[in-house]
């Protein structure tokens, strides 16, 4: 059977902060959170950090809400298994910056670029202006609130990434990125002799026409298998569909097939780079054994750039 998605968040460390970003000509406004002067960002006022720590995060939140809230319990759940023994407080600094609007907006696009099935070109052809105006708008929001790394649990929203991250004055981690480098430390073996490393993406039309998990991947020297045409139109884009009427079963049916035809194309493992689809199996599925989730490589980074940063001050 499939499973339902739930979302289950823990308690949050006294010393983070959840906003509900409202996009204005401003932006920002200053205002009081759990009796603390909040001010920042209206242009050329001076700003006061919602985090002092020098280890803080700026998390900007993506299309699914559900996601980024999994990937901030993510967070918090390493941070507890890396103190443990430690004798240090678990408790990481971190801004979360959700906007309701952005998150439709992205939606909309995707749903563009899904319907009529563009290729690459024609899908860097869309207008992305305010998209894109409005993730900098947001990580300028959280360089100001004091955050020293910035990261964006999205995987449709790193599209735009070169476009977001440029002049960022702290890290600002590309999850991508972040799954490369974790798969080429892993030290994998072909699965034939002499054959190269193969891994295969599984994600919707738009991620996979801005190709930033392909050039990271080929970065490090692997081989990127992507669905063929028939795959994504008779398995990938019905599941899609399937998971938008709600039939949970049929959706996971549809991605078990997709899994499948990747696993016969010989490669050694499935990034899972949609985050509809990411919950869809459950945990004791063997197929997902074979999967790598991206959101969890992104928050396993975030705190090993945490602990270095504690460990340098």
């Amino acid at each position: 059977m499939c499973k339902l998605r739930s979302c289950h968040v823990q308690a949050m460390p006294s010393s983070s902060v959840i906003l509900n970003a409202v996009e204005s000509s401003n932006f920002y406004q200053s205002k009081k959170l759990h009796g603390s002067n909040i001010a920042s960002g209206i242009k050329g006022q001076s700003v006061s950090p919602l985090i002092s720590n020098v280890n803080g995060v700026g998390i900007i939140g993506g299309v699914c809400v559900d996601a980024t809230l999994n990937f901030l319990r993510r967070i918090v759940e390493l941070s507890s298994d890396s103190s443990k023994g430690g004798g240090k407080s678990n408790s990481i600094p971190f801004v979360l910056c959700s906007d309701p609007l952005l998150n439709k907006e992205v939606l909309s696009y995707e749903k563009s670029h899904f319907v009529n099935g563009r290729s690459k070109v024609e899908f860097l052809k869309l207008d992305s202006s305010p998209i894109v105006q409005n993730l900098r708008n947001k990580r300028v929001f959280l360089e100001n609130s004091g955050s020293s790394c910035i990261v964006m649990p999205c995987n449709v929203s790193h599209s735009w990434y070169e476009e977001v991250s440029k002049g960022c004055s702290v890290p600002f981690l590309h999850m991508a990125e972040c799954v490369a480098k974790e798969l080429k430390e892993a030290k994998l073996k072909p699965l034939e002799a002499g054959s190269p490393l193969r891994i295969g993406v599984l994600a919707t039309n738009a991620t996979l026409a801005s190709g930033f998990y392909q050039e990271k991947l080929r970065n490090e020297g692997f081989e990127v298998v992507l669905p063929d045409r028939a795959t994504m139109e008779h398995t990938v884009i019905p599941a899609t569909e399937a998971l938008n009427r709600k039939d949970m079963e049929g959706a996971c049916n549809l991605l078990r097939i997709a899994l499948q035809v990747l696993l016969v194309s010989g490669v050694n493992s499935i990034i899972l780079a949609s985050d509809d689809m990411r919950d869809l199996l459950p945990q004791d599925d063997p197929l997902l054994k074979k999967c790598i989730d991206p959101m969890d490589a992104l928050a396993r980074s975030t705190i090993k750039w945490v602990r270095s940063a504690r460990e340098n001050t």
